[in-house]
């Protein structure tokens, strides 16, 4: 059996490492955070290759004493901690003890510091954890650490490293991060010569954003100020009209420390309730301030996860102060000034009060429409008389006959609305179940029912394209079900033969349906290009995540370029998307990229959002036609979930409605 024996320091040393320092932008929390806590003013941070190449933190703190520089590199080495009892008590953002010595095992270090009251510095040189002499050499007061080649000497953690671009992002958002949670200090922040960040360090939040996170992102946010007990929330939040894709700008701290808190996220979005449109976010830079005794900070190596000993509190704090500063701004739900007029249809066919096979033997003939009682039989039971009502119309008039086996040549055989009526020499002999009832109608000075043809569109779209190549034209045929209309602008009615009665979701549907046209497209999709491009601002880190897959954008429709400081150039769109979707896809196909891991999941994960964006969306008005070849995948049986696995039709029997009427 294998023998047990004690690592030996330098071993341990990599593997403590590996557990502090996982990417560059590791290395540079750990170092701005002891600037910090040195009590410096302005900190300046330098990278080169992403970090991979040179990462160099100068502060103007309190320095480093000349004798306890050998000892700063030593493991669980730190001026943060004396006793047990402080480990309850932490204000400090490094205590453990294990930046210095964990980063020194990793690379190759130099140290340039000097304390005020001297008058020379001091500065020491090591290599993969072995510290040289400390010697003296000039400095100004404060500290310059230089960490060059990081993980050269171990190959298996260096070759899991990201591009540069995506290493650069990451060091750029922690800038970010550290610079909102501290308005009170100068950040700069310089990337391969190039300055990208520099903050006024007046103390003031508003300040720190605007500089941070940029114009457009700072105008549209609304300042919070709340305490419940000794628990303090402050900041700034998003108005809820300006939701975002994702949860990418949703920046919280804790006693000045940044953190990624699930409860906090909770709290925050449970305050915008009924005020977001379905998948928005709300975006934030929040302060929770509460008794270092309160929360505990030593759950993760990296300190980015707290603890809180008062959960339903924080909770409470965070919801409240939220909810508050929205309804006090006033007009956080908003409404359109002109809302949409119905439009009436001039029909009175629209809901038939007959089964499948009596509406086809008569052809399509419009159910009498019911009379309001006359006064005089309301005055027997003491009712006054009122004037009935216009009856409640639908906004578009459907068909409910299908085609199965079309031809573009095939076209509409009644004349659109508003357009006098064709000849009968034009249109052809119509069916006996169809003229006599049309010249009924034309007898009562009613608009004549269509003849039994489906209509088809002249020039349908790709996706809904019901021409079979290589067959020849063939006459439609009647379908086994009927459109009986479209509930709250977003579900489709349907009834067939047996009496079932189908209720479709229109947007789950046709996402369903782009989803599948563009998995199996083997070019990439029809563009439109932009009048004038558009500027996104998704953050530095997805910016630069996007920018990373521009091979993959491109074949999803878009054309991109970097805008430079955190931003995109957008010229170009699929040629079926909204131009005021973009900023909202972008940043969600940012989220989906974060998390997929190999190309074909990416695309797929892509494919899903692209096909949601291009679809009809409920509460929209739909024409007959797309609706019509919605209806025919889903009876076909080619279309019952959407990508995300939602169902998209329901199926109501005839003997289950009875139940619900008791008739059964």
């Amino acid at each position: 059996m294998p023998h047990i024996q004690q690592l030996s320091s330098h071993v341990a040393d990599l593997i403590a490492a590996g557990e502090v320092v996982e990417r560059p932008a590791s290395v540079v929390k750990e170092l701005v955070e002891n600037a910090i806590d040195a009590g410096a003013s302005a900190i300046v941070v330098e990278i080169q290759r992403g970090g991979m190449g040179l990462i160099r933190v100068t502060d103007n703190g309190c320095g480093i004493a000349p004798d306890e520089l050998p000892t700063a590199f030593l493991r669980h080495a730190t001026s943060k901690l004396r006793t047990e009892e402080d480990l309850g008590k932490i204000g400090t953002l490094g205590f453990r003890g294990e930046a210095l010595a964990a980063i020194s095992a990793v690379s190759r270090v130099d140290v340039l510091t000097r304390q005020s009251e001297d008058a020379i510095g001091a500065a020491i040189h090591g290599e993969g954890g072995a510290m040289g002499p400390v010697r003296e050499e000039g400095a100004p007061a404060g500290t310059t650490i230089r960490v060059a080649d990081l993980f050269y000497n171990t190959p298996a953690r260096l070759k899991f490293m990201k591009k540069d671009s995506a290493e650069t992002a990451a060091v750029a958002g922690l800038m970010q991060h550290l610079a909102l949670s501290h308005p009170d200090i100068s950040f700069k922040f310089i990337k391969d010569g190039q300055e990208t960040l520099h903050t006024p360090g007046d103390g003031k939040l508003e300040s720190a954003v605007y500089a941070a996170l940029g114009r457009e992102f700072a105008k549209t946010l609304v300042p919070v100020e709340g305490r419940g007990g000794d628990i303090t929330v402050q900041g700034f939040v998003t108005a809820p009209v300006n939701g975002r894709g994702s949860r990418s700008m949703q920046v919280f701290f804790v006693n000045g420390r940044f953190i990624k808190s699930q409860l906090l996220t909770a709290a925050l979005e449970e305050g915008y309730r009924n005020q977001l449109l379905k998948g928005r976010f709300p975006g934030c830079v929040l302060e929770v301030t509460l008794p270092v005794t309160a929360v505990d900070v030593n759950v993760h190596p990296a300190k980015t996860q707290v603890k809180f000993a008062r959960e339903h509190e924080v909770f409470e704090a965070v919801y409240h102060t939220v909810m508050d500063a929205l309804e006090a701004r006033g007009g956080a739900v908003t409404r359109p000034a002109n809302p949409p007029q119905q439009v009436q249809n001039p029909r009175q066919d629209f809901f038939q009060s007959m089964d499948v096979k009596t509406y086809r033997e008569q052809g399509g003939k419009p159910a009498p429409t019911p009379q309001p009682p006359k006064p005089e039989s309301r005055a027997a039971f003491g009712v006054q008389p009122i004037s009935a009502p216009e009856p409640v119309r639908p906004t578009w008039n459907t068909e409910w006959r299908s085609a199965a086996k079309v031809s573009d040549s095939v076209q509409p055989v009644w004349p659109p609305r508003g357009m006098a009526k064709a000849p009968s020499s034009a249109l052809g002999k119509a069916p006996a179940s169809v003229t006599a009832p049309a010249a009924a109608a034309e007898r009562e000075q009613l608009p004549a029912p269509r003849p039994f043809v489906p209509a088809i569109p002249a020039a349908p779209a790709p996706q809904a394209s019901m021409e079979l190549p290589g067959q020849e034209t063939v006459l439609p045929h009647e379908a086994p079900w009927r459109i009986v209309g479209e509930v709250l602008h977003t579900y489709i009615v349907c009834e067939d033969e047996s009496g079932n009665v189908w209720l479709i979701d229109k947007h789950a549907a046709h996402e369903r349906v782009n989803f599948d046209r563009l998995m199996a497209a083997k070019e990439p999709p029809m563009r439109q290009t932009l009048l004038q491009p558009i500027a996104v601002e998704p953050g530095r880190e997805d910016a630069a995540l996007l920018l990373e897959n521009l091979e993959l954008l491109e074949q999803l429709g878009f054309g991109c370029e970097d805008f430079g400081d955190g931003a995109i150039l957008v010229r170009e769109i699929p040629a079926d998307m909204d131009a005021a979707d973009t900023a909202a896809t972008l940043e969600e196909l940012a989220q989906k990229l974060r998390s997929g891991q190999s190309p074909d999941e990416k695309r797929e994960a892509l494919l899903h959002t692209m096909a949601c964006k291009a679809a009809i969306k409920g509460g929209w008005t739909s024409d007959p036609a797309e609706l019509r070849v919605l209806v025919e995948k889903v009876q076909s049986g080619e279309v019952r979930y959407c990508p995300h696995g939602r169902p998209v039709v329901v199926k109501v029997s005839k003997y289950e409605l009875e139940k619900l009427f008791k008739r059964a």
